[in-house]
């Protein structure tokens, strides 16, 4: 063909990028849109429950994959989206958010039409996009189309936030020429000014070959700007210890034993372990989470006593950092991020992360010559005895659903309780953690499972993505667990019941009414949404958890599967009741 529609080129450059799933819903306005889907091989409409939800999975489904695709129509649908576009903006995700919109003669004599504020003004929701999204293009000319579609995916994708794409119903189908699509859209970064760098490796070399206790630190934005191979190039060549944040959380290999390969053999464990955690690999020399007075003793002294700290990507919101309670003896820190670096307290502006790291890691040996790597203390995941007819609670769970998890897990931690409690497990290598930390939207988690396990099936079909929610928070989201059926997907639902939002009691009001809901039967919930191949299970005890992840059959992701843990109200990991004072202490003196 030398002419394709509109629509269609929208979707085949989405399709370039890997990008084979499309969230939203249809509105009038972006029906033929919604058409030129089924044009392109391989790409499938996922059709949510709601806008809202649609864009917490375009967001789940970008953290697997890079980049999210969410449609919405013009105005009620597009303002229904804002709240997870806005977390996608803050939490750096590349997402796409195309909207249908009128038509641009209708647009031009500013007709009284429906999903408008009766004003005329067909541009006011764009408007208001803009202040959470990285560029925008509100389409009006055929000949121009093509390349700000190119433009604001390059964007959404390089730079790993969201974009807004406003397109007009009477221009999806008109046609552009399809050798444009011969061209692929430039990903590539641009270059670091080269002073500039060199003076950044140059200081760099210079504290490294000082250092005498150095630590790496990772945060969330070394993955959001794929630079999780050249965080590990760094700590494989200088063999510093490496922590994380919470929001960093399966960045860098852990070393867990994978709950597959362990099957409770103390000799296998063992012996997994030895090969998992060799002398020089990575997950050899992961000391723990960092999260200023909520981490460990010993993760707190190691870094806080650091003489040299190479922080990668933070995002220093209060939930990451224990309420900013960041103690570091040193003044030597030195920040990669995903647009400038910082050293000390000089900032070099437009020197990249990704790119400056890796001219870095071709040197940075010969700055380690004098370093003598120690041992990494380790973390123990230590359960306290129990009989099996003994009650749940968060900090057993936490530590025995450690040797659960298997290498390659997806695994997804709603704010509050779970979000707060993995911190305290410890995952399999190559194991991707997702936690909303910075934006914290309640009910994030449900439609991002959606999002993450229709990436993931498209990786691997065996690859398990994994979900702990509070019952809570489940019901802001929940209709978004009859898409996942729809769709026929495999995730595991773990939802923890506690009578309410225990995050929100533990801050303030714990008899207050308002953090009260109304119980519902969960396990009721795949039934009602016409699953055919599932499993409900609801577990109160040691004993009934035990028997669950000791199962192999469980292990297997064959079916959906919706576990109710059932914990007492007020339950909580250490870290979350720590944190909730220093919110409640912090709102009292603001």
């Amino acid at each position: 063909m030398s002419e394709i529609t509109l629509g269609r080129y929208l979707f085949e450059r989405l399709k370039q990028l890997d990008v084979n799933t499309v969230f939203g819903l249809p509105g009038d306005f972006n029906l033929s849109l919604l058409d030129k889907i089924y044009d392109v091989e391989g790409m499938r409409w996922a059709g949510n429950a709601n806008e809202l939800n649609a864009a917490y999975a375009a967001d789940g489904y970008s953290r697997i994959k890079r980049l999210g695709c969410l449609i919405t129509t013009f105005g009620v649908g597009e303002l229904s989206a804002l709240n997870g576009v806005g977390g996608a903006y803050a939490e750096h995700v590349g997402l796409i958010h195309v909207v249908g919109v009128p038509s641009i003669s209708s647009q031009a004599k500013q007709l009284l039409l429906h999903h408008t504020l009766g004003n005329g003004d067909f541009t006011v929701f764009h408007r208001m996009s803009n202040n959470i999204s990285h560029t925008s293009a509100f389409i009006s000319d055929i000949n121009s189309a093509p390349g700000e579609l190119d433009r604001c995916i390059r964007d959404a994708y390089v730079y790993q936030r969201p974009v807004y794409i406003g397109l007009p119903a009477n221009l999806v189908d008109l046609t552009v020429p399809a050798s444009l699509l011969d061209t692929p859209i430039d990903l590539s970064l641009k270059p670091n000014d080269p002073e500039a760098e060199q003076e950044v490796i140059d200081h760099v070399l210079n504290l490294v070959s000082q250092a005498k206790n150095p630590v790496i630190l990772v945060d969330a934005c070394c993955s959001r700007h794929d630079c999780k191979q050249e965080a590990r190039r760094l700590v494989e060549i200088t063999q510093f210890p490496v922590y994380t944040t919470p929001m960093g959380k399966g960045t860098i290999d852990e070393g867990g034993i994978s709950g597959e390969l362990v099957d409770n053999d103390p000799n296998l464990i063992k012996k997994m372990s030895a090969k998992l955690n060799g002398e020089h690999s990575v997950a050899s020399r992961f000391g723990g989470v960092y999260v200023g007075t909520l981490s460990t003793p010993q993760v707190k002294e190691a870094v806080e006593s650091a003489d040299l700290i190479l922080s990668l990507g933070a995002l220093l919101s209060d939930f990451n950092t224990g309420s900013f309670s960041y103690s570091y003896r040193t003044k030597n820190v030195i920040e990669f991020h995903s647009d400038y670096t910082k050293i000390r307290q000089a900032t070099f502006p437009g020197v990249q992360m990704k790119e400056c790291l890796n001219h870095l890691l071709r040197r940075i040996a010969e700055a380690c010559t004098n370093y003598v790597p120690q041992p990494v203390p380790k973390t123990k995941l230590v359960n306290t005895p129990a009989s099996r007819d003994s009650r749940l609670t968060q900090e057993w769970l936490w530590t025995r659903v450690s040797s659960w998890f298997k290498e390659g897990d997806i695994i997804i931690t709603e704010t509050g309780t779970s979000a707060f409690g993995i911190v305290q497990s410890k995952f399999p290598n190559n194991t991707v953690g997702i936690s909303q930390v910075l934006w914290g939207s309640i009910g994030f988690t449900v439609g991002a499972t959606l999002g993450a396990v229709m990436a993931a099936e498209e990786i691997d079909p065996n690859k398990r993505v994994i979900l702990f929610v509070g019952d809570g928070s489940l019901q802001l989201t929940v209709q978004e667990i009859s898409t996942m059926v729809k769709w026929n997907t495999n995730p595991y639902l773990f939802v923890l019941n506690n009578d309410g939002y225990t995050i929100e009691r533990l801050i303030h009001g714990e008899n207050a009414s308002y953090n009260d809901i109304q119980p519902w039967d969960n396990l009721g919930l795949l039934p009602l949404f016409n699953a055919k191949n599932y499993e409900t299970v609801r577990v109160s005890t040691i004993g009934e958890a035990e028997d669950l992840f000791t199962s192999k059959a469980f292990a297997k992701n064959d079916k959906i599967r919706m576990v109710e843990v059932m914990l007492p109200r007020m339950d909580a990991s250490r870290n979350l009741v720590l944190q909730a004072q220093y919110s409640a202490q912090a709102n009292a003196e603001n």
